[in-house]
This record gives structure tokens, C-alpha cells and sequence, in this order.
């Protein structure tokens, strides 16, 4: 129903966000379904440091948490040694992707060393501003798949529904940078969410729908449970599921309330993005696990990156870790060709080189699938070892994790 009234406006639409770190104007209290929730030794040092006039309930208070993210140079030095590139760097943004990184996510990062895993995937430098071979704005070609604005249909059977523009933090290797850089935190209003809402309606062959943006879970409970019930009203959608980085970088949001709202949406699934093992903190666990005891499945997708996970150690602790926390490596995708990532992607061989250091020596649910989203809108492509040796006769031959070579009688 075009111009329905909405019981909330949406979070991101009534909160002025800080354009820096200072000290916090005196905030109202936490809403009575805020849940308690874990704070780490090292984490609880960083609060006590730089944000000395914060309580744990606002620290916990997942809209306190986005009314304090850093988003300025000025904030960033209030917490981190940069680097002259660095700061460089973030004074020559402009339209591009802004920096935007919550104070739990910061407590997390070296605030020395340039060249820390998540540090790099956070802090912008110089050579996010150039443009390199190969490199486009919307190297997926989205914008060409998309129906109705907010809504990409690539896939006969499935659509990737955009219901926000804001995130939490600004991955510097972002796939839809262009989306913020170039019009600031826009939002999706209502009537492009009903418009969605309609096509999916009007095209019975899709059945599965996947909600991001940006990241959906930084919308308050009340205009996600608005989204979600108007798609559970369609007949044919079998299958609802939310992306979200969330979890790992801002892990208050996954209260007592949004769980419970959660659950009236089965089957919904979740796919979760991590990158390093560093994220995996007691905050982060405790989130994935209350999202799995809500009994919603929770797959990641990691994005490989040089310097900050592209080695097999690295990898299998992330997977191992994940795991523990019911979370099942799903996807590791090369590096999506957006302008300025070239000091980040790495050859697609390295992926490969990974997967198979993780295939056969460690259990097969933490061996996630290695793909490419190839550029100009062809979809994911999975890459695999060559384990496929050819043939012998009525013997097909194929090598193992350990290199050695097997016969498997198939007749021609």
C-alpha cells in the first residue's frame, strides 16, 4: 500500500549523528529491552580511556554507540597514531567514501601500526583515491540489474532488496562505496521500499529475497519488522534473508528485542561478514550466539584482502573461531574491483592457495566457497585446486589435500 503510515521513522532518519568523538552530550537511558551484555577486559581499558565519560549502559546502548562513531580526522587522532598517508588520505575524501567507525569496533584496532590487519580495512590511504586498471564505481553492474531502484534481480529466482544506505563502519573496500560517497548517508524513503516490495510482489519467480544496503540491522526494530512482515505477505517468497556486518562491529545491537522480533520471521536466515580473527571478541560471540539460539542460521562471507587475512594460518583461525561461535564460513570472495582497491585485492591464485590449505586439513564445514562476483553483472563464480586430474581409460584420476594422486573407476 503506497503511503502506508509507518509505526517508527527509521533510526538513521531521526538521529543526528556526532561528526566527531568529544564527549558525549548526556543521553536518555537505554530502552528497557537493551540486554546485558559482555564487555572484555581490553575493551572495557579503551572506554575507560578515551571515552572516560561514557557509562557501560550507553557503551552498551547500540545508539549511543552510532551517535559516537568516528568520523572525522580530528577523531581519528583523538585515538590513533596516523600515518602521513593516512591522514593525508582522509583530509582528500571528499565524494568518496567517508570514514565511519564505531568506538567498539575502534577499541579493537591498533592505534599505532598503519599496516594492521583490521586497521587497513578501516583507516583510508592515498591509494583508495586512484584509479586503477580494471576498477570501476559499480564494477558488478548492479545499477543495470536493478528494476526499480533499491532492488537488483540478477538471479532468476532471487533479488537483493537495498533498504538502507547506512552502515555502521565504512569498509575502505566496500562494493556500493558509490552509494555513500557520492550522496553522503542517503537513505531509501518509503515509497522506494514499497516500490521493491511491489515488484517482488508482482514477479512470482522469485522466492528468495536478501535484505542489505548498507546494513539493515542499523534500522530500529520497528521498520525492519515493518519490511519483513510486508515481504512474509507474499505467497511466493519462501526464503528471507538479512546481510550484516552488524554482529562484528557493533554487537549491542543484537538485543533481547530485536531477537524476539526475529524469530516471527522463520525461516530467515543471516549472513554475517567477518574478516579477521581479532573480531571474534566474548561481545561478538555472544551476539552470533544469541542470533543462532533465536534459530536463525548464520553464514559468513569474508572478503580476502592482502595484509589483512590473505594467508592460510590466518584463515583457519578466523574459520576455526567462527565455528565456535555457530557461524558457518559460507563465502571467502575475492576482492571486488571498486575504484582504489588495487593495494588491497590480491591474485586470485592466493585464493586458491588458501582453500586448499584449509581443504582436508582442518573439517570441511570451516573450507568456505572461493568465488569471484565477476565484474559486468555474470554473478558468483566459484574457484577450486585443480583436484580434478583428468582420465585414464575408464579411471578418472584425481589428487588429495596431500598432493597424492587416486584412481576412481568410471566407465566411459
Amino acid at each position: 500500500m503506497m503511503g502506508e503510515s509507518l509505526p517508527h521513522a527509521p533510526l538513521e532518519r531521526r538521529a543526528k549523528y556526532r561528526s566527531d568523538r568529544g564527549p558525549a552530550a548526556p543521553q536518555p537511558p537505554p530502552p528497557a529491552d537493551s540486554t546485558e551484555f559482555t564487555i572484555s577486559p581490553s575493551v572495557a581499558r579503551f572506554r575507560k580511556k578515551f571515552y572516560p565519560h561514557s557509562t557501560v549502559a550507553e557503551w552498551n546502548d547500540w545508539r549511543w554507540q552510532l551517535r559516537n562513531r568516528i568520523r572525522s580526522l580530528e577523531g581519528l587522532e583523538s585515538i590513533f597514531t596516523l600515518s602521513t598517508e593516512e591522514r593525508d588520505a582522509v583530509q582528500r575524501l571528499g565524494g568518496h567514501l567517508p570514514v565511519g567507525i564505531t568506538p567498539f569496533y575502534a577499541s579493537l584496532i591498533d592505534r599505532k601500526d598503519p599496516n594492521e590487519a583490521l586497521r587497513r580495512t578501516m583507516i583510508p590511504v592515498s591509494d583508495e583515491l586512484t584509479l586503477g586498471q580494471g576498477e570501476a564505481a559499480d564494477p558488478l553492474a548492479e545499477d543495470h540489474s536493478s528494476p526499480v531502484p533499491g532492488l537488483v534481480h540478477r538471479y532468476p529466482d532471487r533479488v537483493l532488496f537495498l533498504v538502507t544506505n547506512f552502515c555502521a563502519t565504512y569498509c575502505r573496500y566496500c562494493t556500493r562505496a558509490r552509494l555513500v560517497g557520492q550522496t553522503g548517508e542517503f537513505h531509501f524513503n518509503t515509497a522506494q521500499q514499497e516500490r521493491g516490495i511491489e515488484y517482488i510482489a508482482e514477479h512470482p519467480e522469485i522466492r528468495d529475497v536478501l535484505l542489505s544496503g548498507g546494513d539493515p540491522l542499523t534500522m530500529d526494530d520497528r521498520r525492519l519488522e515493518w519490511l519483513l512482515s510486508r515481504l512474509r505477505t507474499i505467497p511466493h517468497v519462501e526464503f528471507l534473508r538479512i546481510g550484516t556486518k552488524v554482529p562484528a562491529v557493533l554487537p549491542q545491537r543484537i538485543t533481547d528485542g530485536l531477537t524476539r522480533m526475529l524469530r516471527k520471521f522463520h525461516p530467515l536466515w543471516m549472513s554475517v561478514h567477518f574478516m579477521h580473527p581479532n573480531e571474534l571478541t566474548p561481545e561478538v560471540a555472544q551476539a552470533c550466539e544469541r542470533l543462532a539460539d533465536a534459530g536463525i542460521p548464520l553464514g559468513s562471507q569474508t572478503v580476502l584482502l592482502k595484509g589483512v587475512n590473505d594467508d592460510v594460518e590466518t584463515m583457519r583461525r578466523l574459520s576455526h573461531g567462527l565455528l565456535k561461535s555457530r557461524v558457518r564460513p559460507y563465502y571467502l570472495y575475492q576482492c571486488d574491483p571498486i575504484q582504489g582497491s588495487a593495494h588491497l585485492r590480491t591474485p586470485v591464485e592466493k585464493g586458491l592457495e588458501i582453500i586448499e590449505g584449509l581443504r582436508g586439513h582442518t573439517t570441511g564445514y570451516a573450507v568456505p566457497h572461493y568465488v569471484i562476483d565477476a565484474p559486468g553483472g555474470g554473478g558468483k563464480i566459484p574457484l577450486v585446486p585443480d583436484y580434478f586430474q583428468g582420465r585414464d581409460g575408464n579411471q578418472v584420476v584425481l589428487r588429495n589435500y596431500e598432493g597424492k594422486k587416486y584412481q576412481y573407476f568410471d566407465p566411459v
